[in-house]
């Protein structure tokens, strides 16, 4: 291996090399110009942070969606074996009272009703399982919608500080005054739809 080390440059860390070496070679730093320079590359550089987090976030739940998706569907799948669980107790529940019905004598007849009654008590038991597990899906669905809407307001935090520091590097470049108020306004609804994502609104 080499003794050199790996760089991870930025969207702007050109952009924003050439307005400094540009900054210099016209002496605009001996009249104040480098530190509106350092100002906003220390801006981007915050603003690259709090993004690389906002999406870091964002992966997060998006991932946890598709988890309480699956766990959604999973149970979905529970529900339905239960209630099909539940038509074969009625099936046999029918065939056990036509078997009562056709019966010759009354003991064959109290055999196939005390079956019948097993079998309605075990429909209910399993009815109410249904129902439960149909409950827990629809919990684990709303659970996931939820984390969804939380992934597309930090999807939105990232874009919009993405847009900024963009800006930010058109404005060292440019030196509109209008660009980096732009600038700190668009990063400025990116930092606010972040703290939206962290109040799940």
């Amino acid at each position: 291996m080499s003794g050199g080390t790996f760089h991870v440059h930025g969207p702007h860390d050109h952009e924003l090399e050439h307005a400094t070496q540009h900054a210099a070679a016209h002496g605009e730093a001996a009249h104040g110009g480098g530190n509106i320079v350092n100002q906003i590359a220390i801006f981007t550089a915050v603003i690259a942070t709090v993004g690389a987090i906002f999406a870091y976030m964002g992966g997060a739940t998006q991932a946890n969606a598709g988890l309480y998706k699956n766990n959604a569907a999973i149970k979905k799948t529970e529900a339905s074996n239960q209630w099909n669980y539940f038509q074969a107790k009625s099936t046999k529940q029918s065939l056990a009272e036509v078997s009562r019905d056709l019966a010759p004598n009354p003991v064959d007849r109290d055999k196939y009703q005390a079956k019948i009654d097993r079998y309605e008590k075990e429909k209910k038991d399993i009815q109410a399982s249904a129902e439960k597990i149909e409950a827990e899906a629809k919990e684990w669905d709303k659970q996931s919608d939820a984390q969804m809407h939380v992934h597309h307001r930090w999807a939105q935090a990232t874009t919009a500080l993405q847009v900024s520091i963009a800006m930010a590097a058109i404005a060292l470049l440019t030196r509109k005054k209008w660009l980096e108020y732009t600038m700190f306004g668009v990063a400025a609804v990116g930092v606010a739809i972040g703290i939206a994502a962290m109040a799940h609104v």
